[in-house]
């Protein structure tokens, strides 16, 4: 396609002081907090535990400033990020449930995370998700109703930048509009295929009936896209709660281009203590490397890749395991790095042919004059078709009968959780659904090839390896444009062009103080030991049945709460 990489924008950008590129430049070796990766969780921590004006946090994040990267900036030129700087560029093991491929498996490698990289879309999951979560836990503080707080406490809703009024396409009830994340709907750059999906959803109310609003806690049917995008641009982790005040502020220390490699033991006290990270500024063995120490917590907040890479390689996991690939076990808690989930994503397209729609912006990705005028738009209003990513303005959520699911057991959290979503992006000239599997049955493994922490982890989703039956292809997935497809030929196509929707979760999953399996407690601390915690997606032992942003900026809300509560401020 023809979308440019326009990597920094030719804006002027402001230095704040408080970001750091060395660690000569930090204040002290010493920090109340020291708070490893600054995505969504971790910019959500950074703001909140700031609001305590006596703590001084230090934030280390492996990827570069955010700040004037027209390709995260712009919702339309996202696209452009994937196998970038802004990437960590982890691709999957080979995957037998993919005909032995190996995927992409995109990971935010800059301020603000996946966050900051991402398509922007904004679902919470079902009410049971998170009922199956406080339940799983045995702490009904992470319940859909206890968590309804740092819903309306992240979300920050605006009207679409077409201006049009949103009335109709969701409920209000269910939104914050104070909160730092922007939260909107797309322009409609395609109005005829819109009335065109809504239609058909009247004619198939079993199935895919509307639902006014799908961040409910009952996402089921068919319903508008929300997106977390506000006034043209993208609003994630970093813009949303590191704005220029924020990070001005004299107790945030941010420093960047700098990988921490190891969470240490922390010498001098009783138990198993750690709280001191070494880091280093390169990029190989060879780098020289040190450590700084916080005095109250070290909060790991890698996500659901980084934090388990870092944990093993700290000897934190399987000891059989460890002791494999060279690394002295300090702590034997299994369940590091086992059983992600992601969501697996197959496409399928159609040509049409909608002669009553003058689709003005329909070749933008591939007509190079077309794109330069969508850009100069955007750069005068913030307006036009790179004001959204891409052009799917409804997402179907739904389930398949029982019949058909993995020997009749429901992967699923409960009866208002969908098993695939169908997100449809359409112009005048053709329609594609993107589907995916969004309660898995599925799970897979991280873990070390060798042990040097900058050599890439093993990412193995085991896609499809929890087969349903024949019926859940043809459900699920419409066939190619070909005539009575047997199942053979349409498992073989799903198999050969199937990709990551990188939302995997689970790998540091959070179990009962007392349970024998899992690697934090409910209040997010690393199971047997101090001074730990992990704020990141990793810390969910299901996956919700949605993309998984949302569900992380209430973690980490709740999570603030929680640092907060344990040291009295």
């Amino acid at each position: 396609m023809f979308l440019t990489n326009f990597w920094f924008s030719t804006l002027s950008t402001v230095a704040f002081a408080m970001i750091y590129n060395s660690p000569e430049c930090l204040p002290s070796l010493i920090f109340d907090f020291i708070i490893v990766g600054e995505g969504t969780a971790g910019s959500v921590l950074a703001n909140r535990l700031t609001e305590i004006p006596y703590y001084q946090d230090l934030v280390i994040e492996a990827g570069p400033n955010n700040e004037g990267v027209l390709n995260s900036i712009v919702p339309g030129l996202a696209v452009n990020l994937a196998n970038s700087i802004f990437d960590w560029n982890f691709t999957t093991t080979p995957q037998a449930g993919l005909n032995g491929r190996s995927v992409e498996f995109q990971r935010g490698h800059v301020l603000g995370g996946s966050s900051s990289v991402n398509g922007m879309v904004y679902t919470r999951g079902s009410s049971s998700d998170y009922d199956r979560f406080a339940r799983i836990t045995g702490e009904p503080s992470w319940s859909w109703n206890a968590l309804q707080p740092y819903v309306r406490k992240h979300e920050g809703f605006v009207p679409p930048v077409d201006g049009r009024n949103p009335a109709g396409e969701f409920d209000s009830r269910f939104h914050g509009f104070l909160g730092p994340i922007h939260t909107t709907f797309a322009a409609l750059l395609s109005p005829s295929i819109n009335t065109r999906i809504l239609a058909a959803s009247r004619q198939l109310q079993a199935d895919f009936s509307f639902n006014l609003d799908m961040n409910s806690g009952t996402p089921l049917g068919t319903g508008w896209h929300q997106s977390t995008t506000g006034n043209g641009e993208r609003s994630g982790a970093a813009t949303g709660y590191l704005p220029s005040n924020v990070r001005a502020r004299p107790n945030l220390h941010i420093l960047v281009n700098t990988r921490v490699t190891r969470i240490l033991q922390t010498p001098g006290h009783h138990g198993f203590v750690m709280t001191s990270a070494e880091f280093t500024t390169g990029n190989n063995q060879q780098f020289p490397r040190r450590v700084l120490t916080a005095s109250k917590e070290v909060i790991l907040s890698a996500g659901s890749i980084g934090t388990p890479h870092i944990l093993l390689h700290l000897g934190i996991g399987d000891e059989n395991e460890l002791a494999k690939v060279g690394i002295h076990p300090v702590l034997h808690l299994p369940g590091v790095g086992k059983n992600p989930t992601d969501h697996p994503l197959f496409v399928v397209g159609s040509v049409l042919n909608i002669t009553d729609d003058a689709d003005f912006w329909g070749d933008l990705s591939t007509n190079a004059t077309l794109e330069a005028e969508a850009l100069q738009l955007w750069n005068k209003n913030k307006t036009g078709p790179l004001a959204v990513f891409r052009r799917f303005d409804q997402i179907v959520w739904a389930r398949v009968a029982q019949f058909i699911l993995p020997n009749g057991v429901d992967p699923s959290s409960g009866p208002n959780s969908a098993h695939y979503e169908l997100a449809l992006e359409g112009s005048a000239t053709s329609i594609a659904s993107g589907s995916s599997i969004v309660s898995p049955a599925s799970r897979g493994s991280v873990s070390l090839a060798t042990n040097n922490p900058f050599d890439a982890p093993l990412i193995d989703p085991a896609y499809y390896s929890a087969a349903s039956r024949p019926g859940h292809r043809e459900r699920v997935y419409p066939p190619p444009l070909i005539n009575n497809p047997s199942n053979a030929f349409l498992e073989d196509f799903l198999r050969n062009t199937s990709s990551s929707n990188a939302h995997a979760i689970g790998t540091a999953a959070m179990f009962p103080v007392d349970a024998s399996w899992g690697v934090v407690n409910p209040d997010l601390l690393l199971k047997k030991a101090r001074g730990l915690r992990v704020v990141d997606a990793s810390v969910y032992p299901f996956v919700p049945c949605a993309h998984t942003q949302a569900s992380v900026y209430i973690i980490a809300e709740r999570a603030a709460d929680i640092v907060k509560a344990a040291w009295a401020a």
